[in-house]
């Protein structure tokens, strides 16, 4: 069982290099669902006794197959990339908050108000954009001063 665990796991670590990483902090939903189901894949073939180590290991490397065609398509059409990735979602323009969208993203405007005090912006005169990223970030575009 302790070898069986050690083998699944350097395995793993050893697909999700060859998958391959994208710069950036944040993971998109693309990515965490790719991690979610190599993790629960990982995890039956390493302590499960219903599903063989060899079984888990070939759903794995199906999923990885799958996650690196999914990644090359999302490199060849930005259509793509915005269905698995999403896009950016502007919450606030102009001192103007887009309601729908902040309702749509069940997200609070004292979330946003929250990033821009970490950047020093005590209101709302001092936003000029707040955008939602598609990797769940808040970015504040600052008011430029005149």
């Amino acid at each position: 069982m302790i070898a069986r665990a050690a083998f699944g796991y350097l395995f793993l670590v050893l697909i999700v290099r060859i998958v391959g990483r994208r710069p950036g902090k944040q993971l998109t939903p693309f990515e965490f669902v790719l991690i979610f189901y190599l993790g629960g894949l990982s995890l039956t073939g390493m302590v499960g006794e219903e599903v063989s180590l060899t079984n888990a290991i070939t759903q794995i490397i199906t999923v990885a197959l799958c996650h690196y065609l999914l990644s090359f398509l999302r490199f060849k059409s930005e259509r793509m990339a915005r269905i698995l990735d999403g896009v950016p979602l502007v919450l606030m323009e102009k001192n103007s908050w887009r309601h729908e969208t902040l309702v749509r993203m069940r997200i609070q405007d004292d979330d946003v108000m929250h990033t821009a005090r970490q950047q020093g912006i005590k209101d709302l005169s001092g936003i000029k954009t707040a955008v939602l990223e598609s990797y769940g970030e808040i970015t504040i575009v600052p008011k430029e001063e005149k």
